[in-house]
């Protein structure tokens, strides 16, 4: 013990240190409530920064009592040491929810829930930027100061800044990939090229820009899945934004029909259908026969909406209720295949490109000739004569004969 640094006293000041860092929250806490009923900031400052402004506080107030009272021994060094080193710790924390805190201040005025926020959604990307930047140098600064606090390092650090050309160089090809992502999303976030909340088509994938980090981008999948993608991605490739200058969008539903349709009637029931739906904008409405080959009429319709989500169901909506009108008032119109069917036909050059052997006969060469020849092929039919009639037929055959032979007399 040496003059007032007793126990006791380092008991009681520690003490002290505890009730006013307690008093001290207490009544910062009570001000910032009575604020915040007439204005919204404190209770953002309230939801960041309460736990780590409490400990800051309380780290500092005991380091204080501690240097203060605690008797003279070799302990005392080290303690003081992790002192500053828990205060650094504590006190970056307190600046990197400062830092949020004061972000959510900036983008309270530029909302991203509304029709017409592309200037929100510019001012979002920028802002999340900034604050992954301010709390990238908070923590390099915080190791750094941490880092000094220890005698070798300091006396380390002549010799790192001698050679820290050869180790910047060696560190620069090292992680050039990672660099090249680090300035690309800030070229993102500052080029206007691409926003959070954009609507795009990436690897052939519609989706929404969820995340802009200073590495990567976080791009929110219609069937929620996410796709991440390198910074470089969106500086080096083609990619699709949907919502570059504004958000309405204009889409088209096509139908392959039959050649009666009738445009006009399908225009007519293109406009009842789009009063009776809050998704068309009422901007465009176009109804026209784009194509009329390979047996099919093709009608595209055009219409808009107020962003891409909108302009999907608007879509949808038409393509159902144009197919129930289609199978209720105009079923003439329905997609038909026609089949033409043809009779075998007659190989008229046969004939001359047969040979001598080939000839066509009475009873061979052809189908019709070996019918007619089965008809004499078959077995022939006896019938049994009875005598009586041969010897009728006798007596006939003579008188026949004589008569003749008369006749042939008188002529001679």
């Amino acid at each position: 013990m040496t003059g007032d640094r007793t126990w006791l006293a380092f008991a009681i000041a520690c003490a002290a240190a505890l009730v006013l860092a307690l008093v001290a929250t207490a009544v910062v806490a009570l001000v910032l409530r009575v604020t915040a009923k007439r204005v919204e900031w404190p209770k953002a400052l309230i939801r960041r920064s309460r736990v780590p402004f409490r400990l800051f506080l309380l780290v500092l107030l005991l380091w204080t009592a501690v240097a203060a009272t605690l008797p003279v021994t070799d302990l005392l060094d080290g303690v003081n040491q992790g002192f500053l080193i828990v205060s650094i710790g504590v006190g970056a924390w307190f600046a990197c929810t400062l830092l949020m805190f004061f972000e959510d201040i900036a983008l309270e005025r530029y909302r991203i829930d509304r029709r017409d926020n592309r200037v929100a959604r510019r001012a979002r990307t920028q802002v999340l930027i900034l604050r992954r930047l301010g709390i990238a140098a908070i923590v390099v600064i915080a190791l750094g100061a941490i880092l000094l606090t220890f005698p070798g390092a300091r006396a380390a650090g002549a010799s790192v800044l001698a050679s820290a050309g050869l180790v910047s160089i060696v560190a620069g090809l090292a992680a050039q990939s990672t660099l090249a992502n680090v300035f690309a999303g800030m070229q993102i976030a500052f080029s206007d090229a691409l926003r959070v909340d954009d609507v795009v088509i990436v690897e052939k994938e519609w989706g929404r820009i969820e995340e802009i980090t200073l590495t990567y981008v976080v791009v929110h999948i219609w069937d929620d899945r996410r796709l991440v993608l390198p910074s470089t991605y969106f500086t080096t490739k083609p990619f699709e934004n949907w919502t570059r200058r504004n958000s309405e969008l204009l889409g088209s539903v096509e139908f392959d029909l039959d050649w009666r349709v009738t445009p006009a009637l399908m225009r007519e029931e293109l406009e009842r259908i789009l009063r009776r739906t809050d998704l068309w904008d009422g901007r465009v409405s176009v109804l026209q026969v784009t194509d009329a080959t390979a047996g099919f009429v093709r009608v595209r319709i055009l219409v808009t909406a107020v962003d891409a989500p909108t302009l999907f169901d608007l879509r949808c909506h038409i393509r159902e209720e144009m197919v129930a009108w289609l199978h209720r008032s105009s079923p003439q119109s329905l997609p038909r295949t026609r089949v033409n069917v043809l009779e075998p036909e007659v190989d008229v050059e046969a004939a001359h490109r047969r040979t001598d052997t080939d000839a066509v006969g009475l009873f061979h060469g052809d189908d019709g000739a070996e019918g007619r020849a089965s008809l004499f092929t078959g077995p022939i039919q006896t019938a049994r004569i009875d005598p009586s009639d041969l010897e009728g037929s006798g007596r006939d055959a003579a008188g026949r004969d004589a008569a003749d032979g008369s006749r042939d007399g008188r002529i001679r």
